[in-house]
């Protein structure tokens, strides 16, 4: 009797948690396919209220309008530049400091956490920022954008927690074999950590690719600028050389910029996150079942 109980108990269960993460699918999707929707519809359809889920008018003057500016493949190549060499020197800087932070016996460990921890909450304010990287003569160069928030603090806690899951006794049969810490780093630990590095690779690279403010602070010349700053600038009205809402297709394109905008900035992630969709499940569990 328990056990037919428990059985059907588990099967609503069952039922349960699949009609409602079904929903939670349909609320998180509706919105994302009512943008594509918009993007690919006329202007006067949108106007009018009649875009759904399905386009109508179906067009794709909006994109073809930002495609025939030459200048929006040169912000876009800046921005996969700018997010590859930033996501590198980030995932660099960041295991290194994890790995360090995770070994106890470390002699003034508990300062470095603190210094790390000490920035989450606390930040020299945007003016000295400016003055520190303008001094630096880093302005209109990479370097202001990829440098600066080169280590997440979350980040950097959370792949110390792992490091410090794994066994000692592997890095210790690996050091009596007289392999270097580098050796231990790159051929032990790095190995066993695909998870959190992907994990940690798709936080950073999603979090450079959607930044645009440190490029509109820093920035000074429009070839320099990555694209979230060329899109932004389009929703302003103020893209290099265009005047949105001069003639009938700049009104297309004032109608549809956002949604286009919005599809423009999230297709490179959608096409990279199921590379990693199988790390990423692993990473985000990271400590859960930690003692």
């Amino acid at each position: 009797m328990v056990t037919v109980d428990r059985t059907r108990g588990r099967q609503v269960f069952r039922v349960v948690n699949a009609v409602v993460l079904t929903g939670v699918v349909l609320v998180t999707l509706y919105p994302f396919v009512n943008i594509v929707a918009r993007s690919l519809s006329d202007e006067f359809a949108i106007r009018a209220g009649k875009v759904n889920l399905v386009p109508v008018g179906f067009t794709f003057r909006t994109y073809e309008f930002v495609a025939s500016d030459p200048t929006f493949w040169t912000n876009y190549r800046n921005t996969v530049v700018y997010t590859v060499v930033a996501t590198a020197i980030a995932m660099l800087m960041t295991t290194c400091y994890a790995y360090v932070l995770s070994k106890r016996h470390l002699k003034g460990r508990t300062f470095l956490i603190g210094v790390a921890v000490f920035t989450m909450f606390f930040s020299g304010g945007l003016i000295p920022n400016y003055v520190l990287i303008s001094s630096l003569g880093m302005k209109d160069t990479i370097w202001a954008i990829v440098l600066p928030n080169a280590i997440s603090v979350f980040n950097l806690l959370v792949m110390k927690a792992f490091f410090e899951g794994i066994p000692a006794e592997l890095e210790e049969a690996a050091a009596i074999d007289g392999m270097s810490t580098y050796g231990i780093l790159l051929r032990i630990v790095l190995p066993l950590s695909k998870a959190v590095i992907a994990t940690m690779v798709l936080f950073y690279a999603v979090s450079f690719w959607n930044s645009w403010f440190p490029a509109f602070l820093y920035m000074t010349q429009s070839d320099l600028f990555p694209v979230t700053v060329y899109l932004r600038n389009l929703i302003a009205g103020a893209t290099t050389g265009t005047s949105v809402g001069a003639d009938a297709t700049d009104m297309t394109v004032a109608t549809n910029i956002k949604a286009v905008t919005m599809v423009l900035t999230v297709l490179p992630i959608l096409t990279i996150y199921p590379f990693v969709q199988r790390y990423f499940v692993k990473g985000v569990m990271l400590g859960a079942v930690k003692g």
